[in-house]
């Protein structure tokens, strides 16, 4: 076992904390207040090349694995950023993962190096109001007509819709067979500013800076040739990256926990109340040493995650437990973090609630902490399958 971070994982972690320096948490709360997207951020670290990170070389990436962009998005959600800045770029470190392994060169070599250098934005078009976790429900359809699709139906959820030139869609263009739910499912990868695509952001508690939209689609035309993959394999498809994808989500609610955890340990060091800081009260130490607990704990977990995905191990227990931890243990350090704040912590200005707001999605996204519990109870259990 070796616990040590490469001097280029070491390199990795300090470019970017450098970076985010120069976007306070003061940048972070204006950008939610005004639902602004973060322009200023995203440009910097796409200047920094830090968006190809995971995108092969041979593509304008970085070709690192997922330890170094799990540690990228850990630094950013860390820095206060937490999963306003993580979702600006999330989807260009590791969203075009379908079309890095499935895609055909010719649309490799077209979207992947305008991805990588943050020319292109692309969302992500899965969920539907009827479809969110069993997503073998989805019902937007896409009809061949000659050398291109038209697509029909409705999602919601699709972060940075109102920003990105592409979305990667998944649609039926086929029915689902006896015993096989997900069959006759493709993944495109369309052209969203379009007339034929209604957008409109969905309002909703916290990440405010980057929008949730509802997309509707009306006979909207595909080339054939932005198809990834095969017809009708689209599902496949994705499940190679959910694995990669709970791994950095739960680096980034490791991030969001430990900005709560900072913060609350200074104001628990500096707040005197009968003449003593209010850190010295094991009422308030021992649950910020237990939330510290909680986020090593989960961090060990990532770490494993991430080394057995790079080596191509199996991973899938190990990417769920860890999701499913550090999801929870970011939640509980921002929930103490405003519990050790007081009524100060319900205040904007110390920035905890935001972190709080955005550490309660984590929980919830992409996956819930059932589904994640799910998974191990089958998988890693053996248990009969629940659902």
């Amino acid at each position: 076992m070796d616990f040590a971070e490469t001097e280029e994982q070491q390199l990795i972690r300090e470019s970017v904390r450098r970076i985010c320096a120069g976007f306070p948490d003061e940048y972070w709360s204006e950008k939610d207040e005004a639902h602004q997207f973060p322009w200023e951020f995203y440009n910097a670290m796409a200047a920094s090349g830090f968006l190809g990170i995971a995108i092969p070389e041979q593509y304008g990436g970085s070709g690192q694995g997922i330890t170094e962009a799990s540690i990228v998005l850990e630094e950013v959600a860390a820095s206060g950023a937490a999963m306003n800045g993580c979702s600006s770029i999330h989807l260009s470190i590791f969203g075009m993962h379908p079309v890095v392994k499935h895609g055909s060169e010719a649309m490799r070599q077209k979207y992947l190096p305008q991805v990588a250098s943050g020319e292109l934005h692309v969302a992500f078009g899965v969920t539907e109001p009827d479809a969110g976790t069993d997503t073998s429900s989805i019902k937007t359809q896409a009809r061949r007509d000659g050398d291109r699709y038209l697509v029909r139906g409705r999602k919601v959820w699709t972060s940075k819709a109102l920003d990105a030139q592409r979305v990667l869609l998944l649609v039926r263009t086929g029915p689902p067979e006896k015993g096989r739910k997900t069959a006759g499912m493709t993944l495109l990868l369309a052209e969203l500013q379009r007339p034929e695509a209604s957008i409109s952001a969905i309002p909703k508690s916290g990440r405010n800076a980057v929008s949730s939209c509802e997309v509707v689609y009306e006979d909207m035309p595909v080339d054939l040739a932005d198809r990834v993959g095969e017809e009708g394999k689209g599902f496949r498809y994705l499940l190679d990256g959910l694995n990669a994808e709970r791994i950095l989500i739960a680096a980034e609610a490791l991030g969001i926990g430990r900005a709560a955890l900072r913060r609350a340990v200074s104001y628990a060091g500096e707040r005197v109340i009968f003449g003593r800081p209010i850190g010295r009260n094991q009422a308030i130490s021992f649950p910020l040493a237990e939330a510290r607990l909680r986020l090593d704990a989960a961090e060990l977990m990532i770490r494993k995650a991430s080394w057995l995905l790079d080596r191509g191990e199996p991973c899938g227990g190990a990417a769920n437990m860890a999701k499913w931890l550090a999801a929870e243990a970011g939640f509980q350090a921002a929930d103490q973090a405003i519990q050790t704040h007081g009524g100060f912590g319900y205040a904007k200005e110390y920035h905890v609630e935001r972190y709080w707001r955005e550490a309660r999605l984590m929980r919830i996204a992409p996956v819930s902490q059932e589904m994640a519990m799910n998974y191990v109870a089958e998988h890693v259990l053996g248990l009969p399958r629940s659902y």
